[in-house]
């Protein structure tokens, strides 16, 4: 009997941790459709969030061919593209930043890590200004609460910034009504507003806003999917967060949530495969 548990057990553990090596390597292609009146033409984006510095294949050429596959109009990017380490060395990812430039119309939001090696200049030395100054030259300006109007389209993408301590961990800090609008404005209600935003926890204020789609990241789908339960835990080290990944409704906005396309602290993944969104858009009659 002993002999079959251990069997069984062993068993158990190889599977498991081939599920984790190949998820935490590969990653998968998820579709979603948006349809509104006022989008006037169809707009098809690729969204990145979470790559952390990550690479498939020489210079990342296994994720560039899946995006050349997808086809978009635009990137899109929800930041946390590279990883706050003191030593962590982001070149290459400067170089797939700006293959893409190169390519395709791309809209960078900052995530709390190209934030945080910009803040703490004490801890993390020129890494933030020689990162921002890497993007100037791959001809990347980020939308740090700033926005592009995309009138063919009937769209504009708005770059969310939030405040370091909206971040924090444990706790959610309280959003008062006035802050989204004193970081970019009031929206246009006649266009379709999409928000990247890093931060999934604060959906409900971004549809307040008047989000139309809000584009997101941060939580890596909850590290471990728990069958039935969900993502495990967040960055904010709150077990089985509400937001870990996929789509959400709030009145009449909604949100895309990617699970990362990359992985940090622990670099581990279980049932949870890294994402990379092809977002469709069109006009309701489409």
């Amino acid at each position: 009997m002993l002999e079959v548990i251990c069997t069984v057990f062993f068993i158990l553990l190889v599977i498991g941790v081939w599920i984790i090596l190949y998820d935490t390597h590969h990653f998968v292609v998820k579709k979603y459709r948006f349809a509104s009146p006022k989008i006037k033409k169809p707009t098809r984006m690729v969204m990145l969030s979470d790559l952390h510095n990550y690479q498939y294949g020489r210079e990342n050429n296994e994720l560039l061919l899946a995006i050349d596959t997808a086809a978009p109009d635009m990137i899109v990017i929800a930041g946390d593209m590279i990883t706050a380490f003191k030593k962590e060395k982001f070149d290459h990812t400067l170089r797939f930043l700006k293959t893409l430039r190169d390519k395709y119309p791309l809209y960078y939001a900052y995530g709390n890590h190209e934030q945080k090696i910009e803040l703490l200049k004490k801890t993390y030395g020129d890494m933030g200004e020689r990162f921002r100054k890497g993007l100037q030259e791959a001809g990347i300006e980020p939308l740090r609460n700033g926005h592009a109007a995309l009138p063919d389209r009937g769209i504009v993408i708005y770059g969310l910034e939030l405040e370091h301590t909206y971040f924090q961990r444990f706790t959610k800090k309280d959003m008062t009504d006035a802050y989204l609008d004193s970081l970019l404005g009031k929206c246009d209600e006649a266009c379709y507003n999409v928000l990247l935003a890093h931060n999934p926890d604060y959906f409900p204020e971004y549809a307040k806003w008047g989000a139309d789609l809000v584009l997101a990241g941060h939580v890596h789908g909850g590290i471990v999917r728990v069958p039935f339960l969900g993502g495990l835990i967040s960055p904010a080290l709150r077990l089985f967060p509400k937001y870990d990944g996929g789509l959400y409704t709030e009145d009449n906005s909604q949100m895309a949530l990617g699970r990362g396309i990359g992985t940090h602290s622990p670099k581990v993944r279980a049932l949870n495969p890294a994402e990379l969104l092809v977002i469709e858009q069109d006009s309701a009659d489409g």
